[in-house]
């Protein structure tokens, strides 16, 4: 059964037309004119449209013209209803977007012959659209997928290069500590033994500080310490991120997944023009059975995204996201990561997973990074994401896992 729509300000017309089609168990919608059918197309996504040419104000050409330039509605096959059989009047017609014509007055066979081709012209397009959406969007995620293999590629050489360096400072900063405190130890001796120094020293003392170099080197070190252990927790997460990429599935900790891609993201939620605090509400999780490189990817594009969000708009509270986790029964877990950015308007969030689509500027994204993440989430985990914003609230993006790929499948 299909649908389909009839125009034309006829009223006989429209009664012959909606018995004969009804009668072959199509659904059929009656438009009085043009302006009535264009109303009704956008509810209807009529599979077919069978118009008349010659109607006031709103003619058959133009209610083509305005299908056709519709992408919802372009693959709508259109049979128009004329008296003209001239060359240049079919010209016209297709020009305008009409894909078949038929003559009045009207022969029964031929119009059942006619909408039967109709149908089966629209079902050929829809399924050529159809392959042709799959082939880009796994042409997207190829393309997607070498760019994470060769930055995964990058950080693991960037975090071969790092390591020893940064290893060698975190080592010795410990000795530099023990070694400091013993010569401070020391000279304290020698200020014990000493209490009135030869004027040269005396004046160095004034030079230096001394007083003030004793206080704050020890704070010094104490800062450098705190810098270098998180350089070397950095390349850590650098190195795990690498070697993840080239594993398998992998029992992984959830927390600590989303502690490092934070870490990842630092530079971003710590900027100087705006501080984002992060919250985390963890609940106690079991170890989860996952492809941890590609979730990785899931959480910094929802985090990464939440940042972008919080930053397009006027801030007149303090910046946050949220991270929740929890347990749920069925051996699954949920992961929810929340900001209180803009809300996100039902008709975005209706595509929001759509490959291609995004509301950002061109050349700042691509409508990839979402669209790869449900494939990652629901397609290659069997679990399931949903993005939860109304007015007034946070936008919140609900991950929910088994704890086993193999987990039967539980629908949220």
């Amino acid at each position: 059964m299909a649908k389909i729509l009839v125009v034309d300000d006829d009223l006989t017309v429209q009664l012959v037309l909606r018995n004969l089609l009804t009668s072959q168990s199509h659904e059929v919608a009656i438009a009085q004119n043009g302006e009535e059918a264009l109303r009704y197309v956008k509810s209807l996504h009529p599979d077919l449209i069978i118009c008349d040419w010659i109607m006031p104000r709103l003619d058959g050409l133009e209610v083509c013209r305005q299908v056709k330039a519709d992408p919802e509605l372009a693959t709508t096959f259109i049979i128009l209803l004329t008296m003209r059989d001239q060359i240049t009047d079919r010209v016209q017609g297709l020009d305008a977007g009409a894909d078949e014509f038929i003559s009045k007055p009207i022969d029964v066979e031929e119009l059942l012959a006619r909408v039967r081709a109709g149908l089966r012209s629209r079902q050929l397009t829809q399924q050529l659209s159809q392959a042709l959406r799959q082939l880009q969007q796994t042409q997207a995620q190829w393309v997607q997928t070498e760019k994470m293999a060769s930055l995964w590629q990058l950080v693991a050489g960037l975090a071969h290069e790092l390591n020893n360096p940064v290893t060698f400072i975190y080592s010795n900063i410990s000795y530099l500590e023990r070694y400091t405190q013993d010569l401070i130890e020391l000279l304290n001796l020698y200020q014990g033994i000493t209490p009135n120094p030869p004027p040269d020293v005396i004046d160095k003392i004034e030079t230096i500080d001394l007083n003030f170099l004793i206080d704050d080197l020890p704070k010094v070190l104490s800062s450098m310490r705190r810098g270098t252990q998180r350089i070397h927790k950095m390349v850590l997460s650098l190195q795990e991120f690498s070697q993840q990429n080239r594993s398998g599935l992998q029992t992984v900790d959830i927390h600590q997944e989303l502690d490092n891609t934070l870490l990842m993201l630092n530079y971003r939620l710590q900027s100087p023009e705006l501080d984002i605090e992060v919250v985390k509400d963890y609940g106690n999780l079991p170890l989860v059975e996952c492809y941890a490189c590609q979730l990785n990817q899931v959480f910094l594009n929802i985090i990464n995204n939440a940042i972008d969000a919080i930053r397009e708009e006027t801030r007149t509270i303090p910046a946050r996201i949220i991270l929740r986790t929890e347990q749920l029964e069925n051996e699954r877990v949920v992961i929810r990561i929340a900001n209180n950015g803009s809300h996100i308007p039902s008709d975005i969030k209706a595509r929001i997973f759509d490959p291609f689509f995004t509301t950002k500027p061109i050349g700042t994204g691509t409508g990839l990074g979402l669209a790869i993440s449900y494939q990652i989430i629901v397609g290659q985990h069997k679990g399931s994401i949903q993005c939860l914003s109304e007015p007034g609230t946070d936008t919140e993006f609900r991950i929910e896992l088994p704890t086993s790929v193999n987990a039967k499948t539980i629908s949220s």
